[in-house]
């Protein structure tokens, strides 16, 4: 859920081929994707997080952060990292995902009950100090489609977020702009002493997508 997905809407005289082979070719000359292979990151949404950490300091030592969404790893490996010492990730995706250090996975779908409970026995009756949410559906091209079903992931982290965030905690949620964005947001702003709205340079320029930074959960 939380890789990068793309789809492609067919145009007369354009074949899904070429539009695939545009799309790598974009990839591979995105100057995030290659600083993300240089610097080790398995993926250049790495660069999303460390922006909006930059900016907002979302992490701190000890923390214990659930990373939702997680595959293939990169806001996983950059949370590791910021949250040292003594902090722990807990990430999740139904995608595979390779083992990382200092990082547990749990795979599996987040709708179904037996791997959000898998996720609750991890977190072991402790609170989470901070929950990411880099969810989202395999792209169809229809834009209202896409954008309520993306909603709807975002609504789960709420939801988990009401359940296993500690109280004066952070979460940080995909969203992408659309019919049910303005309730959703109002629905973080009822929950958080703050809310911000952040769009990292390492988001596509034509991405509706954006992030939503809850900051005093719950206080």
């Amino acid at each position: 859920m939380g890789a990068d997905h793309s789809s492609f809407r067919e145009r007369p005289g354009v074949s899904r081929g070429r539009k695939t082979a545009r799309w790598l070719q974009e990839h591979r000359n995105d100057e995030f994707v290659k600083r993300a292979v240089r610097e080790g990151y398995r993926s250049r949404a790495a660069y999303k997080l460390a922006e909006i950490d930059d900016r907002d300091s979302i992490f701190g030592p000890g923390q214990v952060v659930v990373d939702l969404g997680a595959a293939p790893g990169g806001w996983s490996q950059l949370a590791a990292e910021r949250i040292r010492p003594g902090g722990r990730v807990i990430a999740m995706d139904i995608l595979p995902m390779e083992p990382l250090p200092s990082v547990e996975v749990i795979p599996g779908d987040f709708r179904e009950p037996e791997t959000l409970g898998r996720l609750e026995t991890a977190l072991a009756g402790r609170a989470a100090d901070l929950v990411l949410s880099d969810m989202a559906p395999n792209m169809t091209g229809i834009r209202v489609s896409d954008q309520a079903r993306a909603m709807a992931l975002a609504e789960l982290a709420l939801d988990f977020a009401d359940r296993h965030l500690v109280a004066g905690g952070s979460l940080l949620i995909k969203v992408f702009q659309g019919a049910d964005y303005p309730a959703f947001l109002e629905a973080m702003k009822a929950r958080c002493r703050e809310t911000k709205v952040r769009k990292p340079d390492a988001s596509k320029r034509k991405s509706t997508e954006h992030y939503l930074l809850g900051r005093g959960f719950g206080i």
